[in-house]
């Protein structure tokens, strides 16, 4: 029995396991005893739960969703006395937390519901005691009612009109959003469990219950709740409190509810608006008489919206089965659903198409209105040949929809649909085919229009052929003789017309189908007389014939595209193309051919030519042979063809694959700007429309050729590609030219804002060059270059903006004021203009980036000799304005180009001058420079280059700098966001100055002697400096177009100084390693910064022992310093020189120790960590001197592995490592006193998830096990291990196994058994393999005489319970499961 008791124990302490599946094992096991042992296992949990009252949530809901299962399962065989405690306690877990905790207060409230379903009694008065009127109960007392009222309507129902009586009172005291949705729910759960008790009255235990026993409680609920609670502003608890509604609307008094159907209905649908969950609120459907129901509707169809009705009729044509027996009902719904606005959403359309489908079911489209319904379909799709209808109500009635006049664009589908039905009936030899005119009026007329129809068979959408074949399939209507006569004329008559159809696009297919035969043909001359022949013979006058011979030839020249472009050529100036002159011009007959047509033809063939040419000629020929005819050949008359010419090109360039190179682009849209932007204008006022429009058309497919180039290469680069083409036309002396420059330079920005996405760091290098070209076109003569040029300016603005990450939509005050100044820009006075143009330089101002005010400057330079007078003043008033506004920031930025120097021998001239100015003004140069804004450019860098060259210089400099760095704040701690917790690291700009300064002063050969002077004061502060810089960020406003803005870039340039400063110091063998172990990246990654400042200590005390003291003297203060990283990076550096014998040899072997001891205790936890690992260390570097210090090292391993605040376990790892190494030179006097202390810290660890954990106690137990031969006490203690070791040697991690391995060797002489012993040392080598099965079969044989093996056992099992392997503890659950 006290096995079994400890074994249920030990499942409830497994209950709470991380691993879901153990939980669930755990259950079943815990299940399997309740079966067996109800009242036993039942009790168990509740002591455990009483035992434990501050258990964590988790682990209290699985011991009582354990209790729920056992209850479910035996609840016939549990004591009536266990049933009441059982009671007791949940009702206790449930309202022991005022708060609403869920998960925990519904596993109680569960076992509540399952014990209800038999002892409902039992259960009603322990809730009952806690529903007390006037207070308000808890959440889960209400909760758990409503389940109950669920689980066991016939318990339930008799004690719901006492529950509702008490309940009334609370509705009004209820405040809170959770409570009304709690009460709203068990309301709705009270009535659907009256409900089903009514509608079962002949099993129900009380057979006189009536629905009028509820009504006055349901009533007073239904005005609180609708009145008030429906509402809330909550959708959830609108939603409940509509569906408590509904299902308490059934229990209402018919009077009431009829009283109050018509406010409830549209309330009711008036959440449809509210809520985008339908469902609930459609399947809400009162109780209540017909009449009354049809009023509501009739309401709400002057009350509501026409798709709310829809979406009502749409579920409740299904819900409310009865209705489609009501004939006056189905008439309200046909008049409702019809009653519908004139322009619907096509969601709201496609629902109305559902529900007259589905009304066609139920007998609706035969009652008066029904032929509305389907004259909206007609209306909107023209009923297709698979909708499935009542053909009783379409046919004949579809015949009547083909004379009106507003659906001759659906007579095709019409005449199918007829058709369709026509030959369904007579098939079925279905009696009413027979149409009988006395039924429809003017019936008889509208037989004979399908022959109307066929008079014009082109006319809307081709009717005729259709409508051919329907008068043959309802000819036995018009007459009995017109059948068989049809039957052989009609078919005819449709196969000519459809032929006919065809017969106007002939020439254009045949003109296409020579085109792809000459693609083929290898005969030139042959080529050659056929476009001749095409060219001459076409009709130039048709539309369609000449598009026809276009695409032919375009297609031939695909294979032929000289011999066609020679054709072309010797076409054009044939006499066909010279009109008469004089007096036989006039004598003209009027049925010649038009030459303007044959221009057309000729203009058209070129475009069709360049859009089928291969694609490596067309560009060499497109600028001398294409566009060079084309505009040889235009005029207005022919300017229809233009467009059509440009949009092949646009085609030619989207089709191409791979892409044009830039020389190809560069010849393609220099070309099609010079054919386009030379169009002469129109002066003819009678043909200034038709040319405006046809311009339109041109400018619209040169547009969209430019898009496309420039969609190629979105960027400032791809930008600039184009607009230097059109530059150029910018300064035209035609103001026609300019405008059109102008306007497109507006599309192609407006085309860059609406498509731009900028998701990389990118600047917008060139909107300087951009605003320079357009501003001083704001004062153009012409009044519509002006409106456009502020136009391209105000998108510039907001490119920019974009650039800068503001979003799409952002709108900025000072560029909105270009609207304002664009409508200055009409007054055409000088003054005026001149005025506005100063305003939009100070706006220009603010935007553009300080960077780009030089090339501004030199673009407005180029604009002082403008052609325009107007445009060269303006360059002038921009100049001016712009020095008054930034003057400062120009004359820097000039400064700054004056430095950029190409010459070699000018740039060392430069530097001795600095030198020599530093020499005198030291101080005023370093402070100067360190001021530069950072990263320094390549001028900066050149400067502190230079300052490196003079060693005395060098030196003084440098120790300057060391001496600012030791003191100088290395970063401050900023909040980075309002919504983001918690601080960030940023770094101060003068440290980082001065680092980037002696990192470029370093790189000067010349510096060495000053490098080798200061070296351990350089090299301590740059380390110290390296600490300082993990986890730093640069700030946000720091300039970083050359250094990358991440966590690590304030690392790399302390890193790239130190290793700059080893290379200078002639220690290559130090970098040497360095190198190769990857040492530099891992000290500028924040997670492996310890383990690279390790592997630079390595290298310094291999490689430079001799500048090791001092180097360490330097760093010592550093350790005492207020900054974490920089202690951190110390310590680090001095823990593994303490790993090398050097420092015993150099005599700082004290020094190190002294500093490592009381970093001990050290606030910071890795400081701590790596003073431990130092320590140990002194037993690889310097063992001779463990015992001196023995004392010591004991007290910090001793103090490591009980630290409390090392999350990671860390500490420990390093103090049981450390311990381990120290033990092996100790001698047995330092050790004997300590052996069952040290034993017992390490004994928890032996089970720690962590493997290296596992590894490291296991070790130290073995190290230890030498000292602690012939203690009784520590062969105890080995004893109780023994389990664990065993099960370690199957554990999953080889290196643990070693361990065990050894550990076990080392301790088998302490066990006290010879062959124990012997089978340690002949089974459990490291390198060996081990057979786990027959080891420990071998091994029960010795164990099993001792009297303790059943402990043994059962303690293994327990223990398994433990172990960090989710499997073994699944396994050791089920096995105590199945064990008793």
């Amino acid at each position: 029995m006290a096995v079994e008791n400890s074994v249920t124990l030990a499942l409830l302490d497994a209950a709470n396991d991380r691993d879901p599946v153990v939980q669930e094992q755990v259950r079943k096991s815990i299940l399997t005893l309740g079966n067996q042992q109800p009242d036993k296992v039942l009790s168990m949990c509740q002591d455990y739960l009483l035992k434990h009252p501050k258990l964590v949530v988790g682990h209290r809901v699985v011991v009582l969703q354990t209790i729920e299962l056992v209850v479910k399962s035996r609840i016939d065989d549990i004591s009536y006395p266990k049933i009441k405690s059982v009671i007791q306690l949940a009702s206790d877990e449930m309202t022991k937390s005022k708060e609403v905790v869920p998960e925990w207060q519904q596993a109680a409230s569960n076992i509540l519901v399952a014990v209800g379903n038999k002892y409902i009694n039992d259960i009603m008065e322990e809730i009952l005691g806690k529903f007390q009127p006037g207070v308000l109960p808890h959440f889960f007392v209400i909760q758990t009612l409503a389940n109950l009222s669920d689980s066991n309507v016939y318990g339930m129902v008799p004690f719901l009109s006492a529950i509702m009586g008490t309940m009334l009172p609370m509705l009004g005291m209820t405040k809170q959003d959770n409570m009304k949705w709690v009460f709203s729910s068990a309301l709705c759960r009270f009535s659907e469990s009256i409900l089903e008790y009514l509608a079962n009255l002949d099993k129900a235990p009380d057979p006189t219950v009536r629905k009028d026993t509820f009504s006055s409680e349901i009533y007073s609920a239904y005005d609180i709740l609708f009145n008030s609670w429906i509402q809330s502003r909550e959708s959830k608890l609108r939603l409940t409190v509509a569906e408590a509604l509904g299902s308490m609307s059934h229990l209402m008094a018919h009077d009431k509810l009829e009283e109050q159907l018509p406010k409830l209905l549209p309330t009711i649908l008036g959440l449809y608006k509210k809520n985008s969950e339908h469902y609930i609120i459609s399947k809400v459907k009162p109780s209540s008489p017909f009449h009354n129901y049809r009023k509501c509707l009739v309401e709400v169809n002057r009350s509501t919206s026409y798709s709310i009705q829809v979406h009502m009729l749409f579920h409740q044509l299904w819900t409310v089965s009865i209705l489609c027996s009501i004939k006056t009902w189905k008439c309200v719904i046909v008049f409702a659903l019809f009653k519908q606005p004139t322009c619907l959403p096509v969601q709201v359309k496609k629902r109305v198409v559902q529900v007259i489908s589905a009304m066609a079911h139920h007998g609706y489209l035969e009652l008066e209105g029904g032929d509305l319904l389907v004259r909206f379909i007609i209306q909107h799709c023209a009923l297709p040949d698979t909708y499935h209808v009542q053909t009783t109500v379409l046919w004949p009635m579809l015949l009547c929809y083909l004379t009106p006049n507003q659906y001759a664009n659906a007579t095709t589908p019409l005449c199918k649909s007829l058709i369709l039905l026509a030959n369904k009936k007579q098939t079925a030899q279905e009696p009413n085919f027979i149409i009988d005119f006395n039924t429809v009026k003017h019936l008889k007329l509208m037989l004979h229009f399908p022959q109307v129809n066929a008079a014009f068979p082109f006319r809307c959408r081709g009717h005729g052929a259709p409508s051919l074949s329907l008068l043959h399939a309802i000819s036995p209507n018009i007459h009995p003789k017109a059948k068989p006569l049809w039957e052989n004329e009609i078919p005819t008559l449709v196969t000519y017309l459809e032929g006919l159809l065809k017969y106007t696009t002939v020439m254009y297919f045949l003109y296409r189908c020579i085109g792809v035969i000459l693609q083929q043909c290898y005969n030139k001359e042959l080529v050659r007389k056929q476009l001749q022949e095409m060219l001459i013979g076409t009709r130039h006058n048709d539309a369609i014939e000449r598009t026809g011979v276009a695409m032919g030839i375009g297609l031939c020249a695909s294979s032929h595209l000289d011999g066609t472009l020679e054709k072309l050529e010797e076409f054009g100036k044939s006499d066909a193309f010279r009109k008469a002159s004089g007096i036989f011009g006039l004598l003209k007959d009027k049925n010649d051919v038009d030459v303007e047509k044959m221009k057309s033809t000729l203009i058209l063939c070129y475009g069709y030519v360049a859009l089928h040419a291969p694609e490596d000629k067309l560009l060499t020929r497109i600028d001398s042979d294409i566009l060079h005819n084309i505009s040889k050949n235009f005029n207005t008359k022919v300017k229809q063809s233009v467009p059509h010419c440009v949009k092949n090109l646009t085609r030619v360039f989207r089709n191409l694959d791979p892409p044009l190179t830039e020389n190809e682009n560069f010849d393609l849209i220099k070309t099609c700007l010079n054919g386009v932007y030379g169009l002469p204008t129109v002066d003819t006022p009678d043909k200034q429309r038709e040319v405006r429009i046809k311009y339109a058309y041109t400018f619209n497919a040169l547009h969209e050729l430019l898009r496309n180039v420039l969609a190629r290469d979105l960027s400032p680069d791809g930008l600039q590609s184009v607009f230097k083409h059109i530059e150029s036309w910018l300064s035209s002396g035609q103001d026609h030219e300019r405008e059109r420059a102008v306007k497109t330079t507006a599309e192609l920005l407006q085309f860059y804002l609406d498509n731009l996405s900028v998701k990389n760091l990118v600047t917008f290098h060139n909107l300087a060059a951009l605003v320079g070209r357009l501003a001083p076109r704001c004062t153009d003569p012409n009044p519509e270059v002006r409106r456009a040029a502020i136009d391209c300016v105000y998108r510039l603005m907001y490119i920019q903006l974009r650039y800068e990450g503001f979003s799409l939509d952002y709108k900025d005050d000072s560029v909105e004021g270009l609207l304002d100044v664009r409508e200055k820009l009409s007054n055409p006075d000088h003054s005026v203009l001149y005025k506005t143009c100063s305003e939009l330089t100070k706006i220009i101002s603010k935007r553009l980036p300080q960077q780009q005010l030089s090339t501004l400057l030199f673009m407005l330079y180029d604009g002082l000799v403008d052609s325009q007078s107007n445009c060269s003043r303006a360059s002038s008033v921009i100049l001016n304005t712009l020095l008054k506004n930034r003057g400062a920031e120009m004359l820097e930025v000039l400064h700054s180009r004056l430095q950029v120097i190409g010459e070699e021998q000018v740039k060392v001239a430069i530097g001795q001058s600095i030198l020599i100015l530093a020499t005198q003004h030291l101080q005023t140069v370093v402070n100067t420079l360190v001021a530069y804004p950072l990263p320094y450019d390549s001028w900066s860098c050149e400067m502190w280059i230079a300052l490196g060259a003079d060693s005395t210089l060098a030196l003084q400099i440098m120790e300057m700098m060391i001496e600012k760095l030791n003191v100088m704040v290395p970063f401050v701690d900023k909040k980075e966001s309002m919504l983001r917790p918690g601080l960030t690291k940023v770094t101060t700009s003068q440290p980082l100055a001065m680092t980037c300064a002696l990192r470029e002063m370093m790189l000067n050969g010349q510096s060495a002697e000053a490098v080798a002077h200061l070296f351990p004061k350089l090299f301590s502060a740059l380390l110290v400096r390296l600490g300082s810089s993990v986890g730093v960020q640069l700030p946000k406003d720091l300039n970083s177009n050359n250094i990358c803005v991440s966590l690590c870039c304030v690392l790399r340039v302390a890193v790239e100084a130190l290793r700059i400063l080893l290379g200078r110091a002639q220690l290559d063998a130090v970098v040497k390693p360095l190198d190769q172990d990857g040492a530099w990246d891992k000290m500028k990654d924040p997670q492996q910064h310890t383990t690279g400042v390790t592997l630079l200590s390595r290298a310094m005390a291999k490689h430079a022992g001799p500048r090791l003291p001092a180097i360490v003297e330097s760093l010592c203060p550093s350790l005492c310093n207020i900054y974490e990283c920089q202690r951190i990076t110390v310590t680090a550096f001095f823990s593994e020189l303490l790993n090398h014998h050097v420092v015993t040899e150099l005599m700082i072997l004290d020094m190190l120790m002294n500093n490592m001891m009381e970093r001990i205790t050290d606030t910071c936890g890795t400081v701590r960590m790596l003073a431990v690992r130092g320590l140990g260390n002194i037993a690889v570097g310097s063992p001779e001197k463990v015992n001196k210090y023995a004392k010591e090292l004991l007290a910090a391993m001793s103090s490591g592995m009980e630290e409390k605040d090392d999350p990671g376990k860390l500490i420990t790892l390093e103090a049981m490592s450390g311990m381990s190494k120290i033990l092996l030179y100790l001698d047995q006097k330092n050790v004997h006193l300590l052996v069952v202390y040290i034993f017992m810290k390490i004994k928890p660890f032996l089970e720690n998830e962590n493997d290296e954990i596992r590894c490291a106690s296991i070790m130290l137990l073995g190290n230890l096990s030498k000292f602690g031969s012939g203690e009784p006490v520590f062969k105890d203690q080995i004893h109780n291990v023994l389990v664990s070791l065993l099960l370690h040697l199957s554990d999953p991690n080889p290196q643990v196994v070693k361990a065990c391995k050894y550990a076990m060797r080392i301790c088998a002489p302490v066990i006290g058994s010879e062959q124990i012993s012997a089978m340690f040392q002949k089974h459990l080598l490291e390198e060996k393999g081990l057979h786990y099965g027959e080891f420990i079969n071998d091994l029960t044989k010795y164990l099993v005489w001792s009297k303790s093996f059943l402990y043994y056992k059962n303690m293994r099992l327990v223990m398994l319970l433990q172990d960090p392997d989710p499997l073994v503890r699944v396994k050791a659950a089920e096995a105590m499961g199945h064990f008793h």
